[in-house]
């Protein structure tokens, strides 16, 4: 089968979204298929051979954070030629409603096409403003994913229709079978305590973890903090200076040394606030044998089975995470009871599970479609484009 993925978001500076897409590409090609992926991207960027770029991306705010996309009538002829050329018999497109590559491969498709909404959100003025352009070309899409329950609340309140939940994917192995790092190890007197996150990114939690870590200390005076990550955080780091080598900053980390430090962290702590749709790096961590202690969003309750595969804290509360913290690094039975229920948890968002479940969304549209993906002639006029966007002619 011969697949195009897109990716709205730049792979200068990956993502959940764009390593969702990376590990699904290397999926299918390892079980024999064709794969192109189109995605924002620097020439000068490194990228996998199956990756197109498709030029600079612009930097945007959205949902508590920087998006990088790109857009306009240069990009859009080169979607039409990646269309045109690939000979595709199905165009996977991720964020279909985002302003970038993915909406420009919907306005240049003709064919089977599948969409993966990842996003969740509360509510959104931009998107309810922008449905009544969106919703039609969204009838484009014959099969729709949503990563978790929660995105596809997000898809049926903001845009309507509905979608199969299908979840993101970890190759458990690689972080079952990762070696330990002596710097990172917890011991019963020095348990560890790791964060990873953007660190100047509010909605990742790091205040609220700086905010716990001197209750948190006062119980446990041995429990060292481990925050790795990239950006300045300068008012966080002034606050937790005070605990000297207590609380460590790792700066930015590579995957390799990601699922080191969930093999030898004894807790991995996500206090996010909001606008997770998922909470890929819980199962990374639960994977890796860590404890996960998370905020009570609703994405990292449906991960957590409701509390059952880790500990979850009210959300936005340092006290609320100080104590939940101060349990799980007292009583390491019941930890590791937790953690043992953690690796069976996993099994289902492994690589293995998650494609065969893609492939099953793949094999209901492709059973429908009556040819291979083609440039629809539309796309090629401005005029083509609204009359695309504003009608509803694949109803």
């Amino acid at each position: 089968m011969r697949v195009g993925l897109v990716c709205p978001y730049s792979f200068d500076a990956y993502g959940g979204v764009q390593l969702h897409v990376r590990d699904l590409a290397e999926e299918l090609l390892h079980r024999g298929h064709h794969v192109s992926v189109l995605a924002p991207a620097e020439d000068s960027t490194p990228v996998p051979d199956y990756v197109v770029p498709s030029g600079r991306s612009v930097p945007i705010p959205y949902n508590g954070s920087i998006a990088r996309l790109n857009f306009g009538p240069v990009v859009g002829a080169r979607v039409r030629r990646w269309v045109e050329q690939g000979a595709f018999d199905l165009v996977h497109l991720h964020e279909p409603f985002i302003p970038s590559l993915s909406m420009l491969a919907l306005w240049a498709a003709d064919g089977p096409v599948v969409g993966t909404f990842h996003t969740a959100m509360e509510r959104s003025r931009g998107l309810r403003a922008i449905s009544p352009v969106v919703v039609p070309m969204l009838e484009k899409i014959t099969g729709r994913i949503a990563v978790s329950a929660e995105a596809r609340r997000t898809l049926v309140e903001h845009l309507g229709g509905d979608a199969v939940v299908v979840p993101n994917g970890v190759y458990v192995d690689k972080f079952a079978d990762a070696g330990c790092d002596p710097r990172w190890t917890g011991t019963p007197e020095r348990p560890t305590v790791a964060f990873l996150g953007r660190l100047d990114e509010q909605r990742k939690g790091l205040p609220i973890l700086a905010a716990a870590v001197g209750e948190v200390l006062a119980t446990v005076p041995g429990a060292r903090f481990l925050v790795a990550g990239r950006g300045e955080a300068t008012e966080e780091r002034a606050l937790l200076d005070r605990y000297g080598d207590s609380v460590t900053f790792l700066g930015g980390i590579t995957d390799e040394e990601k699922a080191r430090l969930f093999r030898s962290a004894d807790v991995y702590v996500a206090p996010q606030t909001g606008g997770e749709s998922f909470g890929i790096v819980l199962v990374e961590a639960m994977a890796g044998g860590a404890l996960v202690v998370a905020s009570d969003i609703p994405a990292f309750q449906a991960v957590l089975d409701s509390g059952s595969a880790g500990r979850l804290f009210r959300r936005g509360d340092p006290a609320s995470l100080a104590r939940t913290l101060v349990e799980a690094l007292s009583h390491r039975g019941e930890a590791e009871s937790v953690r043992r229920r953690a690796r069976t948890t996993v099994q289902r968002y492994d690589w293995s599970s998650v494609t065969d479940q893609i492939l099953g969304v793949y094999d209901m549209v492709l059973s429908t479609a009556h040819a291979p993906v083609r440039e629809d002639p539309r796309s090629r006029t401005m005029y083509g484009r609204l009359r695309a966007a504003t009608e509803r002619p694949w109803a």
